[in-house]
């Protein structure tokens, strides 16, 4: 496996040049050495060397041979999506999957099991290590063809080092060093975030690839949002942008949120809020799902619950709109299946309250991506590391000594 540790280090083959080119080659475009020579005004024979080097490391290859006007064709060279690999990591409250991805973000093999991020960090991240491995030997890939991990976990995270913060349902995980740990099995960066987060990218990169401004929102047992504006990630300074569910709501002035704060949004509009609430009206609900079930059914009562979530939820989503000026709100997660009703109350608020100027386009939908959006969301969360013009330089610098 290559050491990539430290690409401080000058070479005379300018891997600047080298890193920029994979950037152009990313759009799965293909082009001959003339068109890149063209496009980085570079010399041919540079190119040629810097397109060696990216072919070395299984990133690009070549493709159909160009269209001859006169002579031998010329030769293609585009990304080489099969030539790598990462693993895709979604580890929920109560279940683990993992995702072996080529570097367009297809997945090639997937697995998952059943198991309680409660159960604490070594027994969860040791399944997480085994279905992972298991995956690169049923591909027939080996260690040394992945580059990268992105994992998901349903907590706040600290950016900076990818530890679990204080996380409420995750007991024993605080402060857990997860890139450590599974780095020292695999050998190669792990990238971890907040599960809200990375189901924004990958809604993103699914339905809205040209958005710059989502807004995603998760309803499930909790209520959290991931937000990207000017089409980057937005984490804050401690990892907990987005956090709406606990926003307060003057509907919910008195009910006790799990925060130990009153009024929240969550403690009124999430799956399990609803549960309760129609529980106590003497409904067979335990969980979110039972809800949606009911919804299905056509139960009015539950339908009106979910409609009055989506108007809570529409409240904090007006101060959203004002705030960031989105041109997509997607709501997932669990509730979300109840179709309809619970988009419609949203948009009912957001559209009657918010400036005319802010919603003239603003598109309230419900998730393309559905359950894959977490999966695909840390694949990309790798793919976008692995692929960064630092990590490729640090690579092509590595694979020259």
């Amino acid at each position: 496996m290559i050491d990539i540790s430290d690409a401080s280090h000058s070479n005379p083959l300018g891997f600047s040049g080298t890193r920029d080119m994979l950037q152009i080659l990313r759009d799965g475009r293909p082009r001959t050495r003339t068109e890149l020579a063209a496009i980085t005004g570079l010399a041919r024979s540079t190119v040629g060397l810097r397109v060696d080097a990216l072919v070395r490391l299984g990133l690009v290859g070549a493709v159909s041979d160009a269209v001859s006007t006169g002579g031998r064709p010329s030769s293609q060279i585009a990304l080489a999506a099969s030539g790598r690999t990462v693993l895709g990591v979604d580890i929920g409250a109560s279940h683990i999957r993992v995702a072996l991805t080529d570097l367009t973000g297809r997945i090639v093999d997937e697995g998952g099991e059943a198991i309680a991020v409660s159960e604490g960090p070594i027994p969860v991240l040791t399944r997480v290590a085994d279905l992972g491995k298991a995956l690169l030997e049923r591909s027939g890939r080996s260690a040394d063809d992945l580059l990268a991990i992105g994992v998901g976990v349903p907590g706040p995270v600290e950016h900076s080092t990818g530890r679990p913060t204080n996380p409420p349902i995750m007991p024993g995980w605080d402060r857990f060093d997860v890139p450590g740990w599974l780095g020292e099995i695999f050998g190669v960066p792990v990238l971890v975030d907040n599960d809200v987060n990375i189901m924004a990218l990958g809604e993103r990169e699914l339905a809205w690839p040209g958005v710059d401004d989502l807004i995603f929102v998760k309803v499930a047992t909790g209520i959290g949002s991931g937000v990207i504006s000017g089409g980057l990630l937005q984490r804050g300074d401690r990892g907990t942008a987005g956090d709406i569910g606990h926003v307060y709501v003057a509907r919910g002035a008195d009910v006790l949120c799990r925060c130990g704060n009153r009024g929240c949004l969550e403690a009124i509009a999430s799956g399990s809020a609803l549960a309760r609430i129609l529980g106590e009206s003497g409904l067979a609900t335990a969980t979110g799902q039972d809800v949606v079930e009911l919804v299905k059914r056509g139960n009015v009562d539950a339908i009106q619950a979910v409609r009055q979530a989506g108007r809570d939820i529409g409240e904090a989503l007006t101060i959203c709109v004002s705030l960031i000026n989105p041109a997509v709100i997607v709501i997932g997660g669990s509730l979300a299946q109840a179709g309809e009703h619970l988009i419609a109350g949203a948009r009912e608020i957001v559209y009657t309250r918010s400036m005319p100027i802010a919603t003239e386009h603003l598109q309230i939908t419900q998730s393309k991506a559905g359950p894959d959006a977490a999966i695909l969301g840390a694949s990309m969360l790798a793919i976008h590391h692995a692929l960064s013009p630092e990590r490729v330089e640090a690579m092509v610098t590595a694979s020259t000594r």
